[in-house]
């Protein structure tokens, strides 16, 4: 039966990525001497900067990144897995990445993930973001597996905005994934609204743990994050919260024969049934992808 103990670490990053950087390693250090084999960092980790021109001054590429660096050493010194849950990378095209890292005990990058989906929203009170403007979207989900002692447990990628696409999560799902991560840098305004609710559906749903590492505060950039990293069971209970928006580590006990359990009281991802939509002739899945005309099935 596997167990492992996995930290979410929730940071209120700035404008400069070298102190960025120290206070990821702290944080990932503390969580490790807490007992952490799996340690998980929120979107941004490297730089949380709204200014076009001074966040593309400060960039590297993935061969000489700060935080990538830093969580190597982590990772290697520490016989953990470090997930990076996202920082910018600059490309060759002059765009940015927005992507997350998983570093293996050795500090060998095991996967990495480009943000899917842009934040592009108007908000109220005239709170606006155009995440497309800077990021080149990525086009691939994610899975890796952590290969620990009572077997291998396999992990699906996502970053903040995708959580609102429930899709995602669940072909990572039918994918074997048994935990799905969502670390991110959600607004207050969203967060308060949103972020508890979102995160447990897609445990829910899924029969699957959802980790969430966040960012927290006030930054220098004048933006406001909502905080309240989470760890939550398959059943959508939470089982871990930094409970405000300040930095800190939330960390508990992941036990994966919960997520059998789980899926076997509710097994919707062996129950779903294609399905067409109206009178428009769409025809989806079962994994709920638009695709051809459904076999004809046997009656039961």
């Amino acid at each position: 039966m596997t167990r492992f103990t996995a930290a979410v670490l929730q940071m209120r990053s700035g404008t400069d990525p070298a102190e960025n950087v120290h206070a990821f390693e702290a944080l990932a250090n503390e969580a490790a001497d807490r007992g952490a084999t799996y340690v998980q960092s929120p979107e941004m980790t490297g730089m949380v900067q709204r200014d076009r021109a001074d966040l593309m001054a400060k960039l590297r590429g993935e061969s000489d990144d700060l935080v990538l660096a830093a969580a190597r050493t982590v990772a290697q010194a520490r016989g953990i897995f470090v997930h990076v849950g996202s920082t910018a990378i600059a490309l060759p095209d002059g765009r940015v990445a927005n992507r997350a890292f998983l570093l293996g005990p050795d500090g060998a990058v095991r996967a990495s993930y480009d943000k899917i989906h842009m934040f592009d929203v108007d908000l109220d009170n005239g709170e606006s973001w155009r995440e497309s403007r800077t990021y080149r979207p990525g086009g691939c989900a994610a899975l890796a597996d952590l290969d620990l002692e009572g077997g291998p447990v396999r992990l699906g990628f996502a970053v903040c905005y995708d959580m609102r696409f429930p899709h995602l999560f669940r072909e990572e799902a039918l994918a074997g994934a048994q935990i799905l991560t969502a670390p991110a840098a959600f607004t207050r305004q969203t967060g308060e609204a949103h972020w508890h609710v979102l995160l447990r559906a897609r445990a829910i749903e899924n029969g699957a743990y959802v980790l969430a590492a966040a960012q927290g505060g006030l930054h220098e950039d004048g933006r406001e994050t909502f905080g309240h990293s989470l760890i939550i069971d398959p059943w959508g209970r939470i089982v871990a919260e930094v409970d405000n928006d300040a930095p800190g580590i939330a960390l508990a006990e992941i036990d994966v024969a919960e997520v059998a359990a789980a899926r076997a009281k509710i097994p919707n991802l062996k129950n779903a049934r294609p399905f067409t939509v109206g009178d428009t002739g769409r025809r989806v899945s079962v994994t709920g992808a638009v695709g051809e005309e459904p076999a004809a099935e046997a009656a039961e």
